[in-house]
C-alpha cells in the first residue's frame, strides 16, 4: 500500500485552529506546499473544515484539516465553531495559529484548554512574525513563522514530525505471533464482499502477519475444512470474518485458537476492554429498548447487511425482546447517548484511534455500555471466551 493509498484511519490527523484572520489557511498552504485553503483578507473565509490526505515530509502520511475561525460570529458562526469542536475528536496533533502582532487572546486560551482536556499534543504557531520588530524567544510548544515569506515553515514541519512519532499505532496481531507461525484467515465471499478486493481489516491483518514473519493462509469459509485436512501443521491461530464466527467455531478443533477481524480491530483502535465489559448489557435489554449501531464508514447497504439486518435479528432472537434499532455512520456520532440502552460499534477501520477512543469515552461518561460487532457476535453464539483467549488479560472481565 503506497503513501497515497494509506487509509484515513492510519494517517496522523493534524488540525489547524485559531481565530479569524490569524492566517491559519496561509500556514496550512505553506506547510503543505499547496493552495489547499482559500486565503483572503475577508474575515471568516474558511466556512467549513477543509481536509486533505497527503504525505507530509518528514512525518509521512497525514490528514491535514483547516478549520473555520473559532471566533466566528452569528448563527452560522456558532455552527462552524461546533464543527471545529467535532474535529478535535479525531485530531492527533493540534496546531494553534495565532497572529503574532496580537499574541494570544482569551479565545486562543479556550482552545488550549480544549486541547489539554482532550489530551491532544499541540503546538502554538505565531504567524506574521515578519511584522514584528523583534521576534521573542519561543517558549516550550511555541514557534514563530511567516507564512507569507515561508520563514520557519521547515522548522514547523520538523516539530510536527517530532510530535507525530508518539502517535503511531501498535500492530494488529503480530505481537501474539512467532515467525513461521501458520495463521489461517477465513474470508467469506458473498454479496456484501467488495468486488475484486478484500476489505480493509483483512488487508491490514494480512500485512501485519507478514511483517511478523508468520505465514498467512487465506481461504473462503466453504474451503475451510478442506484446507485444515491438507495442512500438515495446524495453524497457530484462526482469524475469521465475524459473520461466519459460529460456523468456523464448529468446524475447527476446540483446542485451536480463534478470533475475528472485528475483535482485532477493536483492540487496535483501543475499544476492546470496554467492548468486552459492555457486551454483558445484552442480558439486561428490555422490550422497547433502543440500540445504537454505529459504523465509521458510509456504504451502500445490501440485503443481509451486517449492521442493519443480521445483528438486529441475532439480538432479537437471543433476547426474545422487541428491540428498537437506531443507526449512524461516518462522522455523525451523537454526543447524547442517553436514549440508548447499548451502543454497538463496527471495527472502526476507517476511523483513527483517537476518534474511536472519543466515542468510547462518550459512552463511558454517560454510563452507556458500548461493545463491538465481533465481540457481540461471539457473545451471542456462546464463543466469547474462546474468541479472546489470545488476550488472557481480558479473562477477569467475563
Amino acid at each position: 500500500m503506497g503513501l497515497n493509498d494509506t487509509p484515513l484511519g492510519e494517517r496522523t490527523h493534524i488540525a489547524f485552529f485559531g481565530m479569524c484572520n490569524a492566517g491559519k489557511s496561509s500556514v496550512v498552504n505553506a506547510v503543505t506546499g499547496q493552495e489547499l485553503a482559500v486565503v483572503s483578507e475577508i474575515r471568516g473565509t474558511t466556512t467549513d473544515p477543509v481536509t486533505k490526505a497527503m504525505e507530509l515530509l518528514p512525518l509521512g502520511p497525514v490528514q491535514i484539516i483547516d478549520t473555520p475561525g473559532f471566533d466566528d460570529d452569528g448563527v452560522l458562526g456558532e455552527k462552524r465553531i461546533q464543527k471545529t469542536k467535532q474535529i478535535l475528536n479525531r485530531t492527533d496533533i493540534a496546531v494553534l495559529v495565532v497572529d503574532a502582532t496580537l499574541r494570544t487572546r482569551e479565545q486562543d486560551m479556550d482552545l488550549i484548554r480544549l486541547f489539554q482536556a482532550k489530551e491532544i499534543p499541540y503546538i502554538i504557531v505565531y504567524n506574521k512574525s515578519d511584522l514584528l520588530t523583534q521576534v521573542p524567544q519561543p517558549q516550550k510548544q511555541e514557534i514563530y513563522v511567516s507564512a507569507l515569506h515561508r520563514q520557519g515553515i521547515q522548522e514547523l514541519k520538523e516539530c510536527l514530525a517530532s510530535i507525530g512519532k508518539g502517535t503511531k499505532q501498535k500492530g494488529i496481531i503480530g505481537d501474539k505471533l512467532q515467525a513461521g507461525d501458520f495463521v489461517l484467515l477465513v474470508v467469506p465471499i458473498d454479496q456484501s464482499a467488495p468486488k475484486g478486493r478484500l476489505i480493509l481489516p483483512q488487508q491490514q491483518t494480512i500485512r501485519d502477519i507478514l511483517d511478523t514473519g508468520a505465514i498467512a493462509i487465506v481461504v473462503k469459509d466453504n474451503e475451510l475444512q478442506q484446507t485444515l485436512n491438507q495442512l500438515g501443521t495446524p495453524p497457530a491461530l484462526v482469524i475469521t470474518d465475524s459473520q461466519v464466527f459460529d460456523f468456523v467455531a464448529k468446524t475447527i478443533p476446540e483446542n485451536m485458537k480463534l478470533t475475528s477481524f472485528s475483535i482485532l480491530m477493536a483492540r487496535y483502535k483501543g475499544l476492546l476492554y470496554d467492548a468486552v465489559q459492555g457486551v454483558a448489557a445484552v442480558k439486561q435489554l428490555k422490550d422497547g429498548d433502543t440500540i445504537l449501531i454505529a459504523e465509521g464508514c458510509t456504504h451502500h447497504r445490501q440485503c443481509g447487511d451486517i449492521g442493519t439486518e443480521k445483528i438486529p435479528n441475532w439480538i432479537r432472537k437471543y433476547t426474545g425482546k422487541n428491540i428498537q434499532i437506531a443507526t449512524c455512520s461516518g462522522m455523525q456520532f451523537p454526543e447524547d447517548l442517553t436514549p440508548y440502552a447499548l451502543v454497538i460499534h463496527c471495527g472502526g477501520c476507517m476511523l483513527n484511534e483517537r476518534e474511536v477512543r472519543y466515542r468510547t469515552k462518550c459512552a463511558s461518561d454517560q454510563n452507556i455500555p458500548i461493545t463491538n460487532f465481533g465481540i457481540l457476535i461471539a457473545y451471542l453464539h456462546g464463543i466469547l471466551q474462546r474468541s479472546v483467549e489470545i488476550f488472557p488479560e481480558l479473562y477477569q472481565l467475563m
